[in-house]
């Protein structure tokens, strides 16, 4: 095996102000998680929350308060998306790039290598948005994700983490679809509240308790 060059991240090597590299499944699910958030989540929490305004006092009024809290949630939660999604830079990693060779690791890459104890391992670089350590995806702005850009197979890296400095051996380097995980609506949105148990509410005087009366 050759002996490339040791290559430590520098310091001056900041992620792009303004923009968010991101693969095309990673950015759909961005979208999927903003489209569900607007336009069911948002308005199936607001029909709560009118329902318990008009229960009497609001100040005790549990599913008002956690309503209104969870609408703060969800809005910030939008607002994050929708700049995150603003700010996208789609980058396929199957597709063709003009001046960086497919030898080299660079966003969208999946690299293999070893550490000094010979122990392998694979992972693909994506961005701040598609971390997933269970499917080995690191984000391009992290400590190994630095030391791994612009590497290719027999180069040495040095990863400063925050255990210690270590020292890489890049083994292989490839361009390849990477899967992300989808977005999937939680099992526990307002919007799914149908196959939910409401929060049971003390009867009226009709005998009708006020989880038979929230808004399905």
């Amino acid at each position: 095996m050759r002996k490339g060059f040791t290559r430590k991240p520098q310091a001056d090597e900041p992620a792009t102000p303004g923009k968010n590299y991101i693969t095309p499944s990673g950015l759909q699910r961005l979208k999927d998680e903003h489209r569900f958030l607007l336009t069911r989540e948002r308005p199936a929490v607001a029909e709560v929350v009118a329902w318990a305004a008009s229960n009497g006092d609001r100040s005790e009024n549990a599913d008002y308060q956690y309503g209104k809290r969870r609408l703060r949630q969800i809005d910030g939660r939008i607002r994050f998306l929708t700049k995150r999604i603003e700010a996208a830079e789609v980058v396929d990693p199957e597709a063709r790039r003009a001046g960086q060779p497919d030898t080299r690791a660079f966003f969208g890459a999946t690299v293999r290598y070893a550490n000094a104890a010979g122990a392998e391992r694979v992972v693909s670089i994506v961005g701040t948005d598609e971390v997933d350590l269970n499917r080995n995806h690191i984000s391009w702005v992290s400590p190994l994700g630095r030391a791994l850009m612009k590497s290719a197979a027999g180069d040495s890296v040095v990863l400063q983490a925050p255990g210690g400095t270590e020292y890489l051996t890049v083994l292989e380097v490839c361009y390849e679809r990477i899967s992300v995980e989808p977005f999937r609506e939680p099992p526990g949105s307002e919007a799914s509240a149908k196959g939910l148990t409401p929060r049971p509410n003390p009867p009226d005087e009709e005998g009708t308790s006020g989880e038979e009366r929230r808004p399905k």
